[in-house]
């Protein structure tokens, strides 16, 4: 094998292991703004995976009895900025909208 083969693999072996190592850092926060969709959980628990904004509001609304904001601008704010808002705490723990994954 020539030294110009040699040069040729080992620098294709070192851009592989590079790439390798760099790629999961890429994925590190796959969250999706503004795609019109959250999640609503209660406790530890997703109870709607990935709904519309106005299904979000509706559940959590439902969930909670009283509320003292208007849900479906938390749903808005949660998937515009990706931060989880509290709608309300029960027994069963708070009821929240999370941003989707």
């Amino acid at each position: 094998m020539s030294v110009f083969k040699k040069a040729a693999a080992v620098a294709a072996g070192t851009l592989f292991l590079l790439g390798s190592v760099a790629g999961p850092s890429q994925a590190k926060d796959n969250t999706t703004i503004n795609d019109g969709l959250v999640n609503v959980t209660v406790g530890d628990v997703t109870v709607r995976d990935a709904v519309d904004l106005n299904v979000a509001a509706s559940v959590a609304a439902t969930v909670c009895a009283l509320v003292d904001a208007d849900v479906l601008v938390l749903a808005q704010q949660v998937d515009a900025t990706g931060k989880k808002e509290v709608v309300c705490k029960t027994d069963a723990g708070a009821v929240k909208l999370v941003n989707n994954k």
